[in-house]
């Protein structure tokens, strides 16, 4: 009979403003927030100290500074905390091949196999924490649990510096007092029309009948009611490849004009189709991100075929999206939109699959990636980037 699976949630505490206040002693204790300086940058990470207060990441600088006046605001320096970043994994790694990188300061790994070597999942953990506290001087919290859903929960319920076991035996009697929003992926909008439904923890969302459900999930009840009961069997995947490209824009004055908009979408669909081809790539899905003037924030996808990665055909796609939802929103300002594509494989794989390019896009395309790596990204534009005379 096989071992019961074994994995880990690691997930790093504050990570951006921990490893400013590691490197700069005078910010400890310091209500402190990593993000954008200006009136209308976000905030990407936050103190313990600050959040105090109600500032998260994600909120508007301007609010969080409302929120907590005193509050001190330092820019990212993501080449420093890739640094440190690295230093994590590297413990990760002297404990299991099997590591899932999420982002810089989260990961699942497996540690099933590495049990009778290492000691039970509970030791590993501990010690990994202990690890990354005595080579990084930051804290992280871990979840210990048979699967990737509930160790992801486990990880997130002591924060900071927390370690959660949940056992099998136990899922159900620690995931169902909890809250429904701390279901990963469930997000802010479809979690309040969840618990304006009656349905307010995990328990109940277990147990509701497929009558208060499918009005809600559609062709997903089956599989939120098993996340909800904390079945989970998606494996560790060891070998994470990119899995989407992406560019956005936050504007300095909302846009709502929709010639512009346009221009600076097919600017943005130019830079992530760059990225495809200077890493061989093409993609079959393109997803337009919109945030209004009331940091609402929307997505429309589209898939296609053949994969592309002509910036061109990108362009076009993304504008189709922009446009539909403008229509369906026509006094909006947008402050912030963005591109991206995913579903991606390598160029000479997809050509197997009846991929094809235009000659005439490739060659383009292939012409302007020359200029950019010789002059710089901004020393040519298309003509659909430039917005029309107004």
């Amino acid at each position: 009979m096989p071992a019961q699976r074994a994995i880990l949630h690691v997930d790093m505490d504050a990570f951006y403003a921990s490893v400013e206040q590691r490197d700069h002693p005078e910010l400890v204790g310091k209500a402190l927030i990593v993000g954008g300086t200006s009136g209308r940058g976000v905030v990407a990470a936050a103190s313990y100290e600050v959040r105090k207060f109600g500032v998260r990441s994600a909120m508007p600088i301007a609010e969080a500074l409302r929120r907590c006046p005193d509050a001190i605001c330092v820019r990212p320096r993501m080449a420093r905390y890739k640094e440190v970043s690295a230093q994590i994994f590297t413990i990760f790694h002297e404990f299991t091949p099997l590591v899932q990188g999420l982002s810089l300061d989260e990961a699942f790994l497996d540690v099933t196999a590495s049990q009778s070597l290492r000691g039970d999942a509970v030791t590993i953990a501990r010690t990994i924490k202990a690890q990354i506290a005595a080579t990084t001087a930051c804290s992280a919290s871990v979840g210990v649990a048979p699967n990737k859903l509930v160790a992801k929960i486990g990880s997130d319920l002591d924060k900071p510096d927390g370690l959660t076991v949940i056992t099998a035996d136990r899922v159900h009697a620690v995931l169902d007092p909890l809250s429904v929003r701390r279901l990963p992926g469930l997000g802010r909008k479809l979690g309040a029309r969840v618990e304006q439904a009656g349905i307010r923890t995990l328990g109940e969302l277990r147990r509701a009948p497929d009558a208060v459900l499918w009005p809600l999930f559609n062709r997903d009840t089956a599989r939120m009611r098993d996340r909800a009961s904390g079945i989970d069997d998606r494996p560790v995947v060891a070998a994470w490849e990119e899995q989407s490209i992406s560019a956005e824009e936050t504007f300095a004055v909302d846009i709502g004009d929709r010639a512009r908009l346009s221009a600076e979408l097919a600017q943005l669909a130019d830079r992530a189709g760059a990225r495809l081809r200077h890493k061989g790539l093409q993609a079959a899905c393109v997803t337009v991100k919109i945030r209004s003037g009331d940091f609402q924030t929307f997505t429309r996808q589209r898939r296609f075929t053949p994969p592309t990665n002509d910036s061109r055909l990108l362009a076009g796609l993304a504008d189709t999206l922009l446009r539909a939802w403008l229509g369906e929103n026509p006094s909006a300002k947008i402050r912030l939109l963005g591109a991206s594509v995913s579903q991606l494989a390598p160029a000479e794989q997809l050509d197997l699959f009846g991929a094809t390019q235009r000659p005439e896009a490739t060659a383009l395309d292939g012409t302007l990636d020359r200029i950019r790596e010789r002059f710089g990204t901004q020393a040519v534009r298309r003509g659909s980037s430039l917005p029309a005379d107004r």
